[in-house]
């Protein structure tokens, strides 16, 4: 049964650990979203795998049965918590699920927000700022770089107010310049 202070891994390790093509594919993306290890992006292709896994089997139920209400109920609360996320456009359908790629899921990140936003001049610094505590959502700290970013919380990624990184002369703070002042 298990210790239940422990916590059981949340992914799936590939069944062909030493295959070249996608050990390459797997280094690109590590570099590409500065993750810290394989395990990081085995965890996101996991989520993938399972709301895959979610839609085949809805699929699957409609085709045999047809769109009952409760099946209708589970596919609009898949789509509803992929499009909460940020994953899925707000027109997105059942099949739209299967088209989704890991970088979706990778894109979703705190550490590829911040990175993107402007407030790191580098994917490994935003991942530093986040570990650290410089990083909020809304006035909260938030520690995890991995935090998958609902829609709604995007806006409100900033330096966390009791950090030295809130302040305009700190000598690390990315300075951001908008698209108006970058045109002079």
């Amino acid at each position: 049964m298990g210790d239940p202070r422990r916590n059981r891994k949340t992914y799936e390790t590939p069944r062909n650990p030493w295959e070249a093509t996608r050990l390459s594919e797997e280094v690109e993306l590590i570099k590409e979203y500065g993750l810290r290890n394989k395990r990081e992006l085995w965890k996101a292709q996991s989520i993938l795998r399972k709301y895959r896994r979610i839609a085949r089997e809805l699929q699957g139920i409609i085709s045999v049965r047809g769109l009952s209400e409760d099946v209708e109920k589970e596919v609009n609360a898949v789509l509803m918590r992929l499009k909460r996320v940020g994953v899925l456009e707000e027109d997105a359908q059942l099949n739209d699920i299967l088209s989704l790629t890991v970088e979706d899921f990778l894109e979703r990140r705190l550490q590829t927000l911040v990175y993107r936003k402007g407030l790191a001049s580098t994917i490994k610094q935003a991942r530093q700022f986040i570990v650290h505590g410089h990083i909020a959502i809304g006035g909260r700290r938030i520690t995890v770089p991995s935090y998958l970013v609902p829609k709604e919380e995007e806006d409100l990624i900033d330096y966390y107010p009791g950090s030295p990184l809130a302040r305009q002369d700190h000598p690390q703070k990315v300075i951001r310049v908008s698209s108006e002042e970058g045109g002079k």
